[in-house]
Formats: C-alpha cells, structure tokens, sequence
C-alpha cells in the first residue's frame, strides 16, 4: 500500500517566499552574462587592451587571448571555491546567514570591479565577485530545495534557472545600451548594476525564515516548527505541521544511524544506487554535463555580432525556461534530461555541418541563428533547470549542503575551463574552429542523454526524505514506478500505524506517462 505523510495545501504566500530566493539566481546569470557586452566595446578594448592593426580591429585595440581567456574564467574560478565554502559554512550558521554573506562578498566584488582601470584590479574584482555568486549559487538551491513543497519542488527550483536567464538578459539588454558610450561609463554602468542585486538578495533573505530541515538538524525543534508555520501557513499545532516535522526528526535519526556528516561521507557508499559516491557522482556530472552542452560558448563568447545575438539568444532562453516549470513536473526529471540532450545533438550538429559545408553564406548565417535558437529552447527547458532541480535532491540531510557545494563546484569547475579554453578554440589567430566548434558540443550532448538514461533516477513528487528511500529499493530505469509505501516516522517508531495518501490515485494516475 502507497503511503506517505498529508502535505499541507501550497499557498500563494509558499510560492511567493520561494519566487524570492530563486532571485539569487540573477546574481549568477548577470555576472556571467555581462562580460560578452563588455569585452565587445570599443572603449574597453582601449581601456584594457592593447593596440594592434585597425585590419585587426576596427578600434585599433584588442586583448591578447590570454587576457581575455583570464578575464572571462577567472570569475568562474571564484565561484568554484565559494561554492565550497558556501557548503561547509551553511551547515554551521544556517542556509539564509549564508546567502547574506555571498552577498557581501559578491558587492564587495563589484566595487572593485567599477573602480579598475587595469587587468589586475578587474581580475581581482571578478574572482571575489564569484567568490560570493559560488557561495549563493550553493546555498540558494539548497535553501530552495529545503522549504518548496514536495509537489511543485521542481516548479520552484527551476525558478532560480529562469532567474539566471533573466540575469543574462539584463546584462545584454544594458551592455547594448552602453555599447556606444566614449567615456568609462560604458562597462562601469554595466558592472556596478550588480551592486543592486545583492543588495536586494541579501537585504530581503532576511525576512525569509530559516530551512526548517538545518533547524532539525541543529536539534532546534521549536524553531522548527515556527519555520513550518510560516512555509505551509498553518498553525503550529495543526496536524499537517506535526506530521512534517515528525517525519522530518524521524528521517534525521534513521540518516544518522548510516551516515555522518562530513565531506568524506560524500565519496562513501561505492557505486550501489543508494550509495553517497553515486549521489556525488551524479550531481558532479549532470552539472558537467550541463556545461559541456555548449551554452555558455554561446552566451560568454562564441557567436559574432555580440550585441544583437546576444539579445536574440537571452529572449529565446527567458521565454523558453517557465515552460520548464509545467514539464518538470509532468514529465519528470529523467524525461526531461534525456530527450532534452537527444534535441540539442540535432541542433548542433545541423549547425555545425552546414555552416562547415557553406561557411561564411547569408544561409548558413540564418541557419546558425535559427538552430541555435532551437538548441537554447532545448536547453533552456530541460537541462538548464534540471540540473539544478537533480542536485538538490538527491542527498540525504547529513551531506546535503556538501553534495550540493560539489554539485554547484562542478559546474562553475568546468565554466572556468571552457572560459579558458574557448579563445584557443575559436580565435582566428589560435584554434579558428569556426562552426565546426559545434561538432563538439553536439558529441558532448550525446555523452549528455547516455550519462541521463544509465544514471539519473527519476524524483518527481517524493519529499527530500522518500527520495532517500527510493534510491536505496531502486535502480534509475526502475525509479519511475517506485511508490512510498512506509514513512520513516513509522519505521522510527514516532507514530502508529500509517497514513493513507490522500488522492494518490491522481498522483499514481499522472505518474504512469514518466517511466522511460
């Protein structure tokens, strides 16, 4: 029989609560998207460059590929080693603490980066800008992951995705208005913008309450509840409280009995479904996986024509990521990143054979532009948020904020090399690939639905805690068809007998369209 806790009704106030955490995620796709802008104006170029033949450039200045290869990964680098910090810190000062202090880091950064007028302070400004975008980009999914009710988790955690895409187009949206600017303020305007975001981040967190899961595992159980109250907009005695917060304790117990905190818990357990290496695997790779598709290529430095093409893709990538929000959840998360990889081969191969066959024609450039917009529809719908939404799931609470650091770690990791690596990829006085750089990433996107159909289990409609259990009774080809059938307060002990789900049969109903 399908058993699991009742699961109080999700209110406007839930939504709303999660719809500002997911804000964070304009921090990260505002840094990371204004640098294509910048590194594109004439002004820059002979601020932070060096002269070279107008035949070269038309403003007589350019940056050598290695600074321009620095320029544009070294934030990444930052945020590798803040999202590391980010997970040891926010099990010791809670999830919200946190993002305030990634925050001030990330402002700190952009001060610096506003005032440079050299290679050095820029760099310098960039690293301890994604010193602190690595430190909220941990703890934000996190954070998220940890208060979202369990039937729309997915919804609201690709809302941090949709925030990185309106991140990004912003930053194109002011970089385009700058461009023409003959003073400093042309990417002074651009950088210091960022200083309002975490503000706005980190000044609002503040009203938000505290995961009540970090308050469970701090033994802080009226806190707890005073957290739940808020999240699900009942009283603190109500039963659908009492019951979370039961099944919460209960699945904090039977974690510890088999797993302890720690970094070296993440890389134990051996390659078994269940087992904590699995997990970290898992959420290592499907955030190397969603950067090796291409996408960043595309938005930091691939495409000519910066500004115009710059727009074009981030209005294709906002209005394609809500539709992310229904699917997730209908489809579920397996689907999405298999068939999601399997569009996006197509896309990049097609643009890759026929612009390498007809380089350089107005129909290969229109080809270009269209099959891109394709791929960043794919992209922007499955793997962007599903990445996101896969790693916030899948560990148990002990390891939870590390898994997630490594997780978010791997994904800034691999933004740094193909940051590095792009230039001598595509510049012509280096690698001058072309088109036939997507050949790459549409091999990779292949690698991408083979890692999603032998690895990725499918977590749709499970709480933090039955997902837990899932894993431990299936493999990813059966994950889809597993049902809840005891609760860990049961097991534990704390409650008799169990409670039926109410309207299962729904929930059974929509499932049934999911196994892959």
């Amino acid at each position: 029989m399908a058993v699991t806790t009742k699961e109080a009704p999700i209110t406007a106030k839930a939504y709303l609560m999660c719809a500002f955490a997911a804000f964070g995620g304009i921090l990260f796709g505002y840094d990371s998207g204004y640098i294509s802008g910048v590194l594109a104006m004439s002004y820059f170029k002979r601020q932070f460059g060096r002269p070279v033949p107008l035949s070269v450039d038309p403003s007589g200045y350019l940056y050598s590929t290695p600074d321009k290869s620095l320029i544009v990964s070294i934030l990444s680098a930052g945020t590798f080693f803040g999202s590391l910090l980010g997970g040891e810190i926010s099990d010791y000062i809670g999830r919200r603490l946190t993002v305030i202090l990634g925050c001030l880091f990330y402002m700190v950064g952009v001060v610096l980066q506003t005032a440079s007028t050299n290679v050095g302070l820029l760099v310098a400004g960039r690293i301890i800008a994604g010193l602190g975008v690595g430190v909220v980009s941990t703890n934000i999914i996190l954070y998220m992951s940890e208060i979202a009710p369990k039937a729309v988790r997915g919804a609201i955690v690709s809302g941090y995705q949709f925030s990185v895409t309106i991140g990004l187009l912003l930053a194109s949206c002011v970089t385009y208005g700058t461009q023409h600017y003959t003073d400093s303020g042309s990417y002074r305007i651009p950088i210091a913008i960022q200083f309002i975001w975490g503000l706005i981040l980190g000044g609002g967190i503040i009203f938000l309450p505290e995961s009540p899961r970090w308050y469970v595992m701090k033994n802080r159980h009226d806190d707890a509840v005073r957290s739940l109250q808020r999240l699900r907009s009942q009283a603190p005695d109500s039963a659908f409280v009492q019951e979370e917060l039961t099944e919460l304790i209960a699945n904090r117990e039977y974690e510890l009995r088999v797993v302890q905190p720690g970094w070296g818990p993440c890389f134990k357990g051996g390659w078994k479904a269940s087992g904590n290496l699995r997990r970290s695997l898992l959420a290592i790779l499907v955030q190397t996986g969603q950067q090796w598709t291409g996408v960043n290529f595309i938005f930091n430095a691939g495409l000519s024509n910066a500004f115009i093409i710059s727009v074009i893709t981030n209005v294709v990538n906002v209005a394609s990521t809500p539709l992310s929000f229904w699917a997730i959840e209908r489809f579920g998360r397996r689907p999405l990143l298999i068939y999601g990889a399997m569009a996006m081969v197509v896309c990049e191969f097609v643009v890759a054979i026929v612009g390498t066959a007809d380089a350089g024609s107005k129909a290969a450039n229109v080809c270009l532009i269209v099959f891109v917009c394709f791929y960043i529809f794919f992209f922007a719908s499955t793997w962007g948020p599903g990445a996101w939404v896969l790693i916030g799931e899948v560990f148990p609470l002990p390891i939870r904020a590390k898994g997630v650091a490594l997780g978010t770690a791997s994904n800034w990791f691999w933004n740094c090399i193909i940051g590095v690596i792009t230039p001598y990829m595509v510049d012509k006085d280096s690698g001058n690939l072309g088109s036939k750089v997507f050949f790459v990433w549409g091999s990779t996107c292949c690698l991408c639905a083979l890692f999603a159909f032998l690895m990725v289990p499918e977590t749709k409609g499970l709480s933090l805690e039955q997902v837990d259990k899932m894993l431990e009774e299936t493999t990813p080809a059966t994950s889809s068809r597993w049902r809840p059938h005891d609760t860990f307060a049961h097991e534990m002990g704390m409650v008799k007998g169990q409670t039926q789900v109410e309207g299962f049969e729904t929930v059974a109903e929509t499932a049934k369209s999911e196994a892959v």
